[in-house]
């Protein structure tokens, strides 16, 4: 098999396509963050002066100091909101360039495979021994592939888990100051 100017071309457009797309997700994914970060300075914005107006009408330092109090939990409760918006537009936005990235590399793979097989097919005669130690080379190195494409999936679940799980942690220690905190109050 000889790859000739129209697979080439073809190639070629098949890669632009592919680039265009993700350039699309790239794009998606940073609209959706300036959304979110849009809302959440416009009701930051609203809530600073509602939040002015209760401490000025606080007629002794006791209404002042119940008043502060009462705003730290809604401003824990929307940061943890913005932090969980923003983990799923990058999640989100890092999926979708991880199936494409995945689907290239299919693609490529099957690519190379079949010139490798194709180009063994058409090998002189008399040339069996080589022809198998190049197939059993070409299959340990997609075997190989596969293995670290696996380790590197895990690596990234555990990561992800791990995030998970410390966000969660991290969110229950606060929450338990918090309570300790508003009953010594």
């Amino acid at each position: 098999m000889n790859f000739n100017a129209e697979q080439f071309a073809a190639t070629q457009q098949a890669n632009l396509a592919a680039a265009a797309d993700l350039s699309q997700t790239a794009f998606a994914g940073f609209e959706r963050l300036v959304e979110l970060n849009m809302a959440a300075g416009k009701a930051a914005v609203g809530e600073s002066f509602a939040n002015m107006q209760a401490m000025i009408a606080a007629k002794t330092p006791q209404d002042l100091l119940a008043v502060q109090a009462a705003l730290v939990q809604p401003a824990f409760e929307k940061s943890v909101s913005y932090g969980r918006h923003l983990a799923e537009i990058a999640q989100s936005t890092g999926g979708e360039f991880t199936k494409a990235v995945e689907s290239k590399m299919a693609e490529s793979e099957q690519a190379v495979k079949s010139l490798v097989e194709n180009s063994l097919k058409n090998a002189p005669a008399g040339s069996d021994a080589a022809v198998a130690v190049i197939k059993s080379a070409f299959e340990a190195s997609q075997n190989a592939a596969e293995t670290l494409k696996k380790v590197a999936k895990q690596a990234a679940d555990s990561a992800e888990s791990n995030l998970k799980a410390a966000t969660a942690q991290a969110e229950a220690s606060v929450k338990a100051a918090m309570s300790k905190a508003k009953a010594k109050a």
